[in-house]
């Protein structure tokens, strides 16, 4: 496994299809948000950094809002030192050790599962942060996470082992069948 990894927590969207903040829905003792902190802090990420305006949680708000993942990536690069950092959305709370764990092992510049793009692992040095630049200054469709990975010949690993963990919420409905599988 990678060792001296860090984590960045996108947390900064507008939760438009869930009608309210996913970050700020109960999780365990906490929020979804508190709750993917302490799971990568306790998976072993030296640092997590927050995508998104939250206070007192090492939270980095858009410059540029409404610009998706990506947009959010892009204006973190500046500030992710070099090495392995691991991507995860917030609204992924059945996300395993497992996963985390064969994501870091892999030795390619961009990997995620397949047919997902998140959680994603990022060797960052300057020539992945400038990769970053260019994509998330783009408009539209070209400013994504898609966009990222097909640029750098991302690494896919298989899904079937982790179909639970890789559940997330984007609706009521998918937030509803998340938490029965708690």
């Amino acid at each position: 496994m990678t060792q001296g990894w860090r984590a960045v927590l996108l947390a900064g969207g507008r939760s438009s299809r869930m009608g309210t903040d996913k970050a700020l829905l109960p999780w365990g003792d906490g929020t979804l948000l508190t709750h993917m902190h302490d799971v990568l802090r306790a998976a072993g990420a030296d640092r997590v950094i927050v995508s998104g305006d939250r206070p007192g949680i090492d939270g980095v708000p858009d410059v540029l809002p409404d610009t998706g993942p990506m947009g959010a990536l892009a204006q973190l690069a500046p500030r992710l030192e070099d090495g392995t950092w691991l991507t995860v959305p917030v609204d992924m709370p059945l996300l395993s050790q497992d996963l985390i764990d064969a994501l870091l092992a892999t030795t390619s510049a961009c990997a995620c599962v397949q047919d997902h793009m998140l959680p994603m692992v990022l060797r960052i040095d300057e020539g992945m942060r400038a990769v970053m630049a260019d994509i998330g200054s783009r408009s539209g469709r070209e400013r994504s996470l898609r966009a990222l990975q097909q640029s750098l010949h991302v690494q896919h690993l298989p899904v079937a082992p982790w179909q639970r963990a890789l559940r997330n919420c984007n609706t009521p409905e998918d937030w509803a069948v998340l938490q029965q599988l708690a």
